[in-house]
Parts: C-alpha cells; sequence; structure tokens
C-alpha cells in the first residue's frame, strides 16, 4: 500500500517536472528561436533564393508595402483565396528577413471606400465579379522619397514568379530616380521613319516604343564613334547599330567587363531601317543589316547576316494585291511567335502571349565558348533558313509558299548568355592600368536577331473613329522589350532568380482516374456524336425534299430520324452524366481516404500500441498476485 502510494506521489511530481520543462521549452523558443522557420514544402516554396536574401540584406532605407485584398469578396473564388494566403505568407518572410526595413500593411478596399480610391491612385486595377463587384488583390509599395511601384493584380497565373516580381518591386523602390539606359542605334526610334528631317518639318512620330522607354527610363543616346560609356549607365541598348568602330567596340567589352548588361538587336534585313519616311525614301545613311562583329564572335555567338529564317507555320497572314479581293497569304519571313516557342521558364518571356518579327536571322552557339546560352525565342521544325539575296528577289508571299521546304529543325532567335567572360581585346598601349581583362563575376546579355520588333506596324494596329487616332496592341513587342530591359537592370542576385513551382498541388492519383474514367466512355461518346449527325444530315435532306419518295413516306421517315435524333440526344446525356457521376464518386473517394482514413489509422495504430503497454504493465501485477 505504501508503495503504491509512494508510485502515485512519484508520477506526480515527473508530470509537474515535465510540464514545468515545456514552459521553460516553449518560452525559450518563444524568445531563442523567434526568427527560425521550417520550410517542409516539396517545392520549398517558402526558401527564398540567395539572390533574394542578399538583396534585402542591402536594403538601406525602409520600404512600405501595401497589400490591397478584397478578402471578403474573394469568398467564392478558392483558388484566389489560397494564392492570397501565399502571397501573405511570402510577404511576412521577406519582412521578417528584411531586419526592420519592410513595413507591411494589409488593406481590405470596401467598394465605393477611400481605400478603394487610394488603391486606384496607387495604380491597382480590380478585376470585376460576375455580381458587378470588382476584386482588389495588388501590391503598391513606396519609399521614403515618395517613389511609388505598384504590381496592379496577383494574377495566379503568373504565381511562379511571385518571389521574382517582389523582389524586383523591392529593388526598384530602393533607387534614387530612373534607372539610366544607354542607346546606341541607327534607327529613327525618335523621330519615327522620317528621321531628323521629318522631325525638323513638324512631323515627328516617334516609335511607341521609344516612348514606353523614355517613361521608364531616362535615356542617354551615344554617338556611333563613342569611346567609353559612362559609369552611370547599367544597361546598354544596342539597337541595329551601325558598323562600330573599334573604339567604341572597345568601350561596350570594357563596359561588360565591369559589370554592365547589354541588350542587343542585330539584324540581317531591317524592315524598320529600310521604312521610308515622308520623302518615299528611306533615312538618309540607313543600315540594312548590322552584326556587333567582332563581338558576338567573342561571346561564343555564331551569326551568319546572309540568311534569314522562314517559318511554314509560324508565318504571318499578309495581303500581297491591293485588290480587296485577293485572298490574304502566308509570308514565311514575317513570324508570329507563340507562346510555345517562347522559354516559359525565363522571366522575361514568361509572361508573353506572342511576338511579331520580320525577317529574322538565327544564333547560334560556338562550340568551344564558356557561356551559358538559354533560349529564349525561336522557330518550329516547319522552317529554314534562307539566302538572303535569294528572299531579295522579290517573290511573292504565295510563290514562297509555293517553294518552301522545310529543313526539320528549330532556329533560336533570341538567346541569353551568362557566364564568365574575358575581354576581347588585349591590353591597350595608352591606359592599360584602366583595362579590364575578364569580368568579376557573370556577365549577362540578351541578344536577339531581328530589329523589326521594333517596328509599330509589327504589333500595333491603328485606328480612326470619330477623327481620333488610337492604337491597339496585337503582340508583345513592347512588352519583350521592357521586361528584358527591367531584368537586366537588376542586380545579378535578381537576375538570378528562375520560376518556383506554383503553390497549388493536383491531386494526380484523381486525374490519372479521371482519365481512365473518361476513356471508358470516349468511344461511346464519339459513336452517339457520329450518330447524330448522320441523323441531322439525314433529316435536312429529307426537309428539302428528294426525288423519288413520296410525301407519306417521306414524312414517315422524317417522324422516325427526327425519334431517333431524339433517342441518341438522351443517350449521349446519360453517358455524359455517367462519366460525371464516376469521376465525382473516385474524387470523394480518395477525399475519403486522405481525410477520413489516413488519421483512422493513426489512432487505431495509438490504441494498439496503449493496449500493448498496458498489457505489459498488467503481467507484472498478475505475476506477483500468483506467487
Amino acid at each position: 500500500m505504501r508503495r503504491a502510494v509512494l508510485n502515485r506521489w512519484v508520477y506526480a511530481a515527473m508530470l509537474l517536472l515535465l510540464g514545468v520543462i515545456f514552459l521553460s521549452l516553449n518560452m525559450c523558443s518563444q524568445i531563442g528561436f523567434r526568427s527560425a522557420r521550417l520550410d517542409l514544402t516539396q517545392d520549398k516554396l517558402f526558401t527564398f533564393s540567395p539572390g533574394t536574401v542578399k538583396v534585402l540584406s542591402q536594403l538601406k532605407e525602409p520600404v512600405t508595402l501595401r497589400l490591397f485584398y478584397s478578402r471578403k469578396l474573394a469568398v467564392n473564388y478558392p483558388s484566389l483565396r489560397a494564392y492570397a494566403d501565399r502571397v501573405q505568407d511570402v510577404l511576412g518572410e521577406l519582412r521578417n528577413r528584411a531586419n526592420g526595413k519592410i513595413i507591411l500593411e494589409i488593406i481590405e478596399p470596401e467598394p465605393y471606400s477611400e481605400t478603394e480610391d487610394q488603391a486606384q491612385m496607387l495604380g491597382l486595377s480590380g478585376a470585376p465579379t460576375a455580381d458587378g463587384n470588382v476584386i482588389y488583390f495588388g501590391i503598391a509599395g513606396s519609399n521614403l522619397m515618395d517613389g511609388i511601384e505598384a504590381i496592379p493584380f496577383l494574377s495566379t497565373e503568373r504565381q511562379a514568379y511571385l518571389e521574382y516580381d517582389l523582389v524586383k518591386l523591392i529593388q526598384s523602390l530602393s533607387r534614387a530616380g530612373k534607372p539610366k539606359l544607354g542607346l546606341v542605334t541607327n534607327l529613327p526610334l525618335d523621330t519615327g521613319p522620317g528621321g531628323l528631317v521629318a522631325a525638323m518639318q513638324g512631323q515627328s512620330q516617334p516609335f511607341l516604343i521609344y516612348e514606353e522607354l523614355r517613361q521608364r527610363f531616362d535615356i542617354e543616346f551615344l554617338e556611333q564613334d563613342f569611346a567609353h560609356v559612362p559609369d552611370a549607365i547599367s544597361v546598354l541598348m544596342l539597337a541595329h547599330p551601325r558598323a562600330l568602330a573599334e573604339s567604341a567596340l572597345y568601350a561596350v567589352d570594357q563596359f561588360v567587363m565591369r559589370g554592365g548588361r547589354v541588350l542587343a538587336f542585330v539584324d540581317p534585313h531591317s524592315e524598320i531601317s529600310l521604312a521610308a519616311g515622308a520623302s518615299g525614301e528611306p533615312v538618309k545613311d540607313y543600315t540594312e543589316a548590322s552584326d556587333l562583329a567582332p563581338l558576338l564572335a567573342h561571346w561564343g555567338v555564331e551569326f551568319d547576316k546572309s540568311r534569314i529564317v522562314a517559318d511554314r507555320t509560324l508565318a504571318m497572314r499578309v495581303r500581297s494585291s491591293s485588290d480587296p479581293r485577293h485572298p490574304e497569304s502566308h509570308y514565311v519571313l514575317w513570324l508570329s511567335v507563340p507562346r510555345a516557342n517562347l522559354d516559359r521558364d525565363d522571366v522575361v518571356t514568361a509572361s508573353l502571349d506572342h511576338l511579331n518579327i520580320g525577317t529574322a536571322g538565327a544564333l547560334l552557339p560556338a562550340p568551344q565558348s564558356r557561356m551559358r546560352f538559354t533560349p529564349l525565342v525561336w522557330s518550329s521544325e516547319d522552317s529554314r533558313l534562307l539566302d538572303l539575296a535569294e528572299a531579295k528577289k522579290g517573290a511573292r508571299p504565295e510563290e514562297l509558299l509555293q517553294a518552301f521546304t522545310p529543313e526539320g529543325k528549330r532556329h533560336v532567335i533570341a538567346m541569353r548568355l551568362s557566364g564568365p567572360l574575358e575581354s576581347a581585346f588585349p591590353v591597350p598601349e595608352a591606359a592599360p592600368q584602366t583595362h579590364l581583362a575578364a569580368t568579376k563575376g557573370d556577365a549577362n546579355l540578351i541578344v536577339f536577331a531581328d530589329s523589326d520588333i521594333l517596328d509599330d506596324r509589327f504589333w500595333l494596329r491603328t485606328q480612326v473613329e470619330a477623327g481620333q487616332k488610337t492604337v491597339e496592341p496585337v503582340a508583345d513587342n513592347a512588352r519583350f522589350v521592357l521586361s528584358a530591359l527591367d531584368n537586366l537592370m537588376g542586380s545579378d542576385d535578381l537576375i538570378s532568380l528562375r520560376a518556383r513551382a506554383p503553390a497549388e498541388r493536383p491531386f494526380k492519383v484523381i486525374v490519372a482516374l479521371q482519365r481512365e474514367a473518361e476513356g471508358r466512355y470516349l468511344a461511346e461518346q464519339k459513336r452517339l456524336q457520329t450518330r447524330i449527325a448522320e441523323t441531322e444530315e439525314r433529316l435536312a435532306q429529307l426537309q428539302v425534299g428528294e426525288q423519288g419518295i413520296p410525301a407519306d413516306k417521306a414524312a414517315e421517315e422524317t417522324a422516325r430520324f427526327r425519334a431517333e435524333l431524339l433517342e441518341s440526344r438522351k443517350a449521349l446525356r446519360a453517358v455524359q452524366l455517367d462519366l460525371k457521376r464516376d469521376v465525382d464518386a473516385l474524387t470523394a473517394r480518395l477525399r475519403a481516404l486522405n481525410v477520413v482514413l489516413m488519421p483512422a489509422v493513426v489512432v487505431l495504430i495509438a490504441l494498439m500500441i496503449s493496449w500493448l503497454r498496458f498489457r505489459r504493465r498488467r503481467a507484472p501485477a498478475r505475476g506477483r498476485s500468483t506467487a
């Protein structure tokens, strides 16, 4: 008896001690491990890239991020709510990692309220719902200098690039003023097709892409014979320049050596350069071809300016005659590049739908190059390289199409180059102390073998209504240029970020079972659809009236076919309903397995372990009582 009482006191003391230890550990973890995180997701959704961590550690001034999210209105949109939870978690982690340099505010804009007006003033756009409301789900950032950057709407389609978009927003706010863009070009981007002559006559019409660049960047033009790229320039845009002097080539080389980035547009046959101005002639001293030799060769890029890419699958439809009755033809030298031919993993091309380009060239990585090559834009396999001299013979689009024979391989039209790079020039005798022999880190370059991507005619549709001229984008040419420059304007840490896996994880087993269930019904569904089409065709023939069929016989067949048509449609609906029921049943069973069965198994295992322990404790006691 005394031993039993003593055991109870020992057990009570042990429980009390365990409680004290638990509370102590809990308090210590709250104090000492407040910033500790453990990411158990398979794709490490909440583990930031080293580039993100570095950008956050370099913040010098506070940045305020305001998330506008219409939580109440998003109740009926499960995917949006799930994505909003992830965005808030990521924003919270960014704030925790920024050492107090990020201030996070979450605002729910009510309809017709001041917060909704504030969201609109900060550049956010709402998504209209079926019931007439507007859902806001965007981020507006600001810094101490009243600089404002915004992500108008956080689309679920871009969730793989959430980390990149947020870090890019933060880094943009950490800068003072517009970033400076260096521009070397022989194209009349700032004056329009007429060049300086048209500008002096008051007929200047700058290309819209130039207007977009001017709003976003501080542009500094470099003349063709420049000998140095100013240090304030972080990105140099070489847009179809004339053949550069050796001093200018050396300046570009040293710009890259000291960490500058380059966006280069070269072209075997520039349509935009040949565009006629007000006088009916191209701009004086126009350049038909550009190749940036010898820099491209040293960067490890092979580019033959005597050949252009012709593609039958991607060919744009053009009207080759002024006669409105003449049908449009596929022009294999002008390409409409779809989403499938754009790199989905690179942030520059990830959100683009298609590009329109003309008489583009092809790029190849040199065999011995140390650079990393990432194709961004490519042709289809239904393409070939055509000699420029042959293309310039003036053959009509239908004639080029008729004589077309594909080579059966894709051709890269745009690529990203990255990696360590050595100078293309020897040490100069004049100033050897300033010469840089190699890059300190990775060089970052984007080369596009076409300049017509910048031409308004290829990506804008102009309309005149009631005397007002309006333009409508029909391709993503401007978005490509701006996205490439924004990407290159960032630090190497930002450029290194790539797409992350989406947060939504489908039930793979359910999807497989759905496909299996669909397969069982597809054959029957196809048979019924064929039967319905044949019956409808026969009915139409009877209603028109066939020769040799008496009226009463036609009426009898019509009634029979209508009954057969109704029966077939009823059977088709039954097949589709059975398919839906099977899929729903499969989904329900799998969810039950995940939600009910697994916890039940865990509880059953726990009960079995408790029962076994109870039996072990009872066995010695039973032995002592027997003795």
